[in-house]
């Protein structure tokens, strides 16, 4: 039963991570749902992260290899430093900084607190409703070669909010760079880029942490698992999310995150389910 448990959340992982509807909000509130009724925990979550973020890599792979060539070079002088594709390399290190810090800043209120279906059902609301000003208002003018250092940091910042479940990695990142002006296509392709460095990182800290741990949920060969079928997944809902974005408004997304949000309220409220 865990396996199965394993893979229909992995089905969800795929499903979620890209969208900005938050994956690690669906697979807290989604797991209670399963016959064990328990939290995945957030090793789990971000273990399987890493097979969608592998599909990142996959997806954007010339455009990764050009920026880490371009920006090896420029260390090296052998191409300037304002290369388009170098300094994109610095600015995906610079923004992955807030995150890297907070996150091992707070790593235990991230596995706890952080982890209330009262807070998620709240950030679900607020957040959609802050991407849905954002889309509405940003002036969406912004190309991604036009993007600044102090724009970088932002984004950074707007990321590390995703440590809280239900505020979306994705979400976040994308209503920054809309507020900030950026076209919804340039939004989302930094943002997918800038994950990289923090996701592996979280992923595999986790992985290596919890190695060996009897007290986790699921086994590894189970996470395992998960996170493959989460990167089969999350190669079409890539393509499917650059594709939408390009032609299509986030507003589908912020309804539902509205719609979800406040059918947890009820459903906590009601006592339906556990808040815990």
């Amino acid at each position: 039963m865990h396996l199965l448990e394993a893979l229909i959340l992995g089905v969800l992982q795929g499903l979620t991570e890209f969208l900005p509807i938050s994956s690690s909000a669906h697979l807290r509130i989604f797991g209670i749902f399963l016959p064990s009724g328990e939290d995945p925990g957030a090793a789990f979550t971000a273990i399987t992260q890493i097979g969608t973020e592998a599909a990142v890599v996959v997806f954007f792979w010339r455009d990764i290899v050009r920026i880490i060539r371009q920006w090896f070079r420029s260390l090296a002088g052998k191409a300037p430093r304002n290369d388009p594709d170098a300094r994109m390399g610095w600015l995906i290190i610079i923004g992955s900084i807030p995150i890297v810090v907070l996150g091992l800043l707070f790593q235990d209120k991230i596995e706890t607190v952080l982890r209330s279906l009262w807070l998620i059902a709240i950030m679900l609301i607020g957040f959609g409703i802050l991407l849905g000003i954002a889309d509405y208002m940003g002036a969406k003018k912004r190309k991604l070669d036009q993007l600044t250092y102090p724009h970088g940091v932002a984004y950074g910042f707007a990321q590390a909010l995703a440590l809280v479940p239900g505020v979306s990695r994705s979400g976040g990142t994308i209503t920054m760079g809309l507020f900030l002006g950026y076209e919804r296509a340039a939004a989302a392709r930094y943002a997918f880029l800038l994950a990289i460095p923090a996701v592996f990182g979280s992923g595999f800290y986790q992985l290596f942490k919890h190695w060996d741990d009897p007290n986790q949920h699921f086994g590894l060969g189970e996470t395992f698992a998960a996170t493959g079928i989460a990167f089969v997944i999350a190669l079409g809902v890539i393509a499917f999310f650059m594709n939408w974005i390009s032609k299509r408004s986030f507003l589908p997304f912020v309804i539902y995150r509205i719609l979800l949000g406040t059918a947890l309220i009820v459903l906590l409220a009601t006592g339906t389910v556990p808040a815990l």
